[in-house]
């Protein structure tokens, strides 16, 4: 503590050791020596105007000419204001200044302690092993981040940026100077030669590489800060968010991830991490992870339990009820991966279970239900393993409460081989679900109500996300009822709603005519479904004409036939369920 000791008794600036380091005037040093000694004493934040008051009369307005003083420290770095401010320092007046509170920075702070700023580069000899090789490449970017912190508050040629923006050079070189010198193989060095990956996706690998490894005070995994990380200026931001898309290189091969969370603001932020096989390789560079991973689909040949969904859509594509769509928004908040950590920590969560909810969609047919549970899998990257539970009477006569007890012993066993966690879909679950019978009962009753204490004991046991889906739900039990986590009802469209699923559902392609009324169409009280069945059925019937021609007509006529139930049940294609 010596130095602080003599910077703070010092008379005569210019002799002291760091004069020279500090770039500034001998009437800023003497600001920096006050403010080191309220620091000392406990004084760490100081409004401007106090501090100027200690040195310049108030009552004549003198501060008001050495504004200027403070603003220097500021872009200097030895400062820094603190309160958040939105906006740069070079951006704001000199007047904003003067109630602005302040405090020495943590580079200053060093700067005092230890005498001077001179990074103290690793020597120039080989890499031992990764863990050397990663705890120089996490240094650099913590000086990245540093950096960018400074840009965003400072003009990008400011001397703390300037001087900050030579130290990591400096420590770009030395890593190559180092990695050129060692010959045994670097495994992350080979890595990014395996995939190809530029400087920049180098970058933002590591980054989300140190914050599975160190972490840091602010999470750096969200797009705009990986973005940043790796961009000297605004058109850069906007060239390098390719990096980040479905097509680019790390997220294409796999080598990076993504959770999607929803945003106060109802948009979606996307947090990446690097998915756990390749932490294995990189974590254990000598070893062979023989394990390989069995696609799902692959698996599911050798059974015919269930049917593998890949979600296309998304929740964007969906059209729902307000109120629902606020409801699925929570749940998607609930089960985002940060939350569940969030539980975990709290002791509220299981710590061995991964992301679970079960969950029952009800309403009309038609209304969406099997859609936007597709939908909400996408949204959770997730598969589906859809399971029609109609067919469980039909398909396992005499034995269906143990074949009951089969459906989920089968999904834990696929789960088990591919590793994964896809959504267990039960579509018409209604009779699972209903009431059980009571007093005089026949056989056949009994076997239902053991078949339903079966699938209550297993939904008790579950992991993962089930969703179910049922038409009714005025007859549900009540021992299912508690052990769901959300009811989420889903209402027949009203007419703003149908003239978006008519907009949505009829082909860009299809020949209109002239003036065709979608708001006429819009007027008829049914369910996407119908909508999609409807709009199905009049393009076979256009389909045949030797001119086709979509007339507003065509599609009312079909409407009819709905109303008066006059299809051919062959012909009912398309329906959500």
């Amino acid at each position: 503590m010596k130095n602080v000791i003599n910077f703070i008794k010092s008379e005569d600036v210019k002799s002291l050791e760091i004069y020279n380091h500090l770039k500034c005037s001998d009437e800023e040093v003497k600001i920096l020596q006050y403010l080191t000694r309220q620091y000392i004493i406990g004084n760490d934040n100081l409004l401007i105007i106090d501090l100027l008051g200690e040195f310049y009369d108030l009552k004549e307005l003198e501060h008001l000419e050495h504004l200027d003083k403070v603003r220097n420290l500021l872009e200097l770095g030895w400062i820094v204001q603190a309160n958040f401010i939105s906006t740069k320092i070079s951006e704001q007046s000199q007047l904003e200044l003067i109630n602005t509170a302040i405090s020495l920075s943590s580079a200053f702070l060093k700067l005092l302690e230890v005498g001077s700023l001179e990074m103290i580069l690793p020597e120039i000899k080989e890499y031992s092993d990764h863990l050397e090789y990663l705890q120089d490449q996490f240094f650099r970017i913590d000086l990245a981040q540093k950096l960018n912190v400074i840009k965003h508050n400072f003009d990008e040629s400011s001397p703390n940026a300037n001087r900050l923006r030579t130290k990591l050079s400096l420590l770009e070189n030395r890593i190559k100077e180092r990695v050129e010198t060692t010959k045994t193989p670097i495994m992350l060095e080979d890595f990014f030669q395996e995939h190809t990956l530029n400087e920049q996706e180098q970058m933002i690998f590591l980054a989300l590489l140190k914050e599975e490894y160190a972490g840091s005070d602010e999470s750096i995994r969200d797009m705009n800060s990986l973005i940043a990380l790796v961009s000297s200026d605004d058109y850069e931001k906007i060239k390098y968010r390719s990096l980040l898309e479905e097509s680019g290189n790390l997220i294409s091969n796999n080598l990076i991830d993504y959770d999607e969370m929803l945003t106060p603001f109802g948009g979606i932020n996307r947090n990446f991490y690097i998915p756990e096989q390749i932490l294995y390789k990189i974590s254990h560079p000598t070893k062979k992870n023989k394990r390989q991973k069995i696609k799902l689909d692959a698996v599911l040949k050798e059974q015919d339990m269930f049917e593998l969904i890949e979600p296309k859509k998304t929740l964007e594509d969906v059209v729902l009820n307000e109120k629902t769509k606020q409801t699925l928004d929570l749940l998607l908040k609930q089960v985002d991966k940060t939350v569940i950590d969030r539980l975990k920590k709290w002791g509220i969560k299981d710590k061995k279970k991964g992301i679970d909810a079960r969950i029952i969609f009800y309403g009309a047919a038609g209304t969406g239900k099997t859609l936007t549970a597709l939908a909400l899998a996408k949204s959770l990257k997730k598969q589906v393993l859809s399971f029609d539970c109609s067919k469980i009477l039909s398909m396992y006569v005499g034995e269906s409460e143990k074949n009951v007890r089969k459906i989920f012993d089968d999904y834990k066993e696929l789960c088990e081989k591919t590793k994964t966690e896809p959504i267990l879909l039960l579509n018409e679950a209604d009779q699972f679900l209903s009431n059980r019978i009571s007093g005089n009962i026949s056989g056949s009753d009994k076997m239902h109500n053991q078949m339903q204490n079966i699938f209550l004991e297993q939904i008790e046991q579950f992991d993962g996300i089930l969703i179910a889906t049922t038409n009714l739900l005025d007859n549900l039990d009540k021992a299912f009822s508690r052990r769901f986590n959300y009811k989420i009802e889903f209402l027949k469209p009203d007419e703003n709603q149908r003239k978006e699923l008519w907009s949505k559902l009829l082909p860009d392609e299809l020949p209109l005519e002239e003036g065709f009324d979608i708001n006429k169409l819009s007027s008829y009280p049914l369910t996407g479904g119908q909508i999609e069945m409807i709009i199905k059925n009049t393009a076979y019937k256009i389909a045949v004409q030797d001119e086709p021609l979509f007339k507003t007509k065509d599609f009312i006529e079909e409407i009819e036939k709905e109303k008066k139930s006059q299809f051919d049940n062959d012909k009912k294609v398309g329906f959500f369920s």
